[in-house]
């Protein structure tokens, strides 16, 4: 059966930097062809695409990862009944913890967070407890639809005025809250997937393969020392106020990511009315992950180094099949010749021999090919399929996906 996937392969060169560190604070790294290469995990590249998102999309469209998930519905209860802000601990609180842990199945727990009081009369000062909203005991990923639904159904049953496990007990209303939880996904949740542990039939399978970045060359750990000198010291007070080191890398990454559109559809479809399914949702979905996921960059010491460079290359595969990353092209590192080079030439000139072996190889052609490139260190690229903008990527991508997804329909 013919597929849709989106396939985004990326060289970006990135200078001294340190964008995702490892426990030590080092630069993340990972043998790969014999050698050690710097290595950006999906992970930190992931959460920079969903920031990403937050300037491409309605909020009303993506998520919100917490364990202070009751005070995230607890906001959107008060946000349509301000009344409740008096009865907040008392009443408000109990019911979202209740339909929270119906809906998902997870454990919501009051924290015990001691905070230091002010002195009292006598001068003295002793610890207590101050009143804080339940947390589930692991992050739970909900969209912003799914929590207007569960507030909604808290709501009511506060207007009944109703102890919240006695609620739970009414005719549909557990089913109810599990519904909420189960349907209208927002994008990130539709593209990332969600897990829950205690509640395995609410779980989304993402819909986007996200590679760890790697050097295309060896990289070498470097480290600087730095010292700050106080301001206030005097002409008589010499030496630093503060010494340390840090470690950096530079490196050329190659980056790649997947889509496969049908699951994305799938997974946004879930809980619509059959008027409301069309491929309008998808299409902004698809085009939102190749912009952001293109332009982020995780924030790791960013204003220490201020490495806020851009790809140099962007080449995106419609596929009809599975997806294929070119990774292979580096398994030999590229080799920096002539000082003068660098590594982006021969890294371009890798891809561009490689990705048309492997699709010979293996009979697996994309049905249309991409590319934004910048330079002419990128001009081996230009003959691997059509030339655009990033802009013109984004929309001739996003017009793609919605023909299809509407000829299938």
């Amino acid at each position: 059966m013919s597929r849709t996937i989106i396939d985004v392969h990326i060289l970006q060169t990135v200078p001294p930097s340190n964008i995702n560190r490892d426990d030590t604070g080092a630069p993340k790294s990972a043998v790969y062809g014999g050698v050690r290469r710097s290595r950006v995990s999906s992970q930190a590249w992931k959460k920079a695409t969903r920031k990403a998102f937050e300037e491409l999309l309605d909020p009303a469209e993506l998520g919100v990862r917490t364990k202070k998930v009751v005070d995230t519905l607890t906001e959107r209860i008060i946000a349509r009944e301000e009344s409740l802000r008096a009865v907040k601990a008392e009443q408000v609180w109990p019911m979202a913890a209740e339909l929270i842990h119906a809906a998902t199945g997870a454990k919501i727990e009051t924290p015990t967070r001691k905070t230091p009081a002010k002195g009292n009369k006598a001068g003295a000062t002793e610890d207590v407890v101050e009143p804080q909203a339940p947390q589930s005991s692991y992050l739970l990923f909900l969209s912003a639809r799914q929590l207007d639904a569960l507030a909604e159904l808290a709501i009511e049953g506060i207007a009944k005025k109703a102890e919240p496990k006695v609620f739970l007990k009414e005719s549909d209303v557990k089913a109810r809250a599990k519904k909420a939880a189960a349907t209208r996904h927002s994008v990130d949740i539709a593209l990332f997937g969600r897990m829950v542990a205690d509640t395995t039939d609410i779980n989304v399978d993402a819909a986007a393969q996200v590679a760890h970045a790697l050097s295309v060359h060896p990289v070498d750990l470097e480290t600087d020392y730095f010292t700050a000198v106080d301001d206030q010291n005097s002409d008589a007070e010499s030496g630093a106020g503060m010494i340390g080191t840090v470690d950096f890398n530079s490196a050329t990454l190659y980056r790649y990511a997947a889509v496969d559109v049908d699951l994305l559809a799938k997974n946004l479809d879930a809980g619509l009315a059959d008027e409301e399914r069309s491929g309008e949702p998808v299409r902004r979905a698809v085009e939102a992950f190749i912009e952001g996921f293109a332009l982020s960059m995780p924030t790791g010491k960013l204003n220490t180094f201020g490495n806020n460079t851009l790809p140099d290359a962007v080449v995106v595969k419609l596929r009809s099949a599975r997806p294929i990353s070119f990774v292979g092209a580096f398994e030999n590192p590229i080799a920096q010749g002539d000082s003068s080079e660098g590594h982006v030439r021969a890294a371009c000139q890798a891809l561009a021999e490689h990705i048309p072996a492997v699709e010979g190889a293996f009979g697996a052609p994309a049905d249309h090919t991409w590319i934004v490139r910048v330079g002419k260190q990128t001009e081996e690229l230009a003959s691997l399929g059509e030339q655009v903008n990033l802009r013109e990527l984004v929309t001739k991508v996003g017009e793609v996906v919605a023909d299809r997804l509407g000829k299938r329909g």
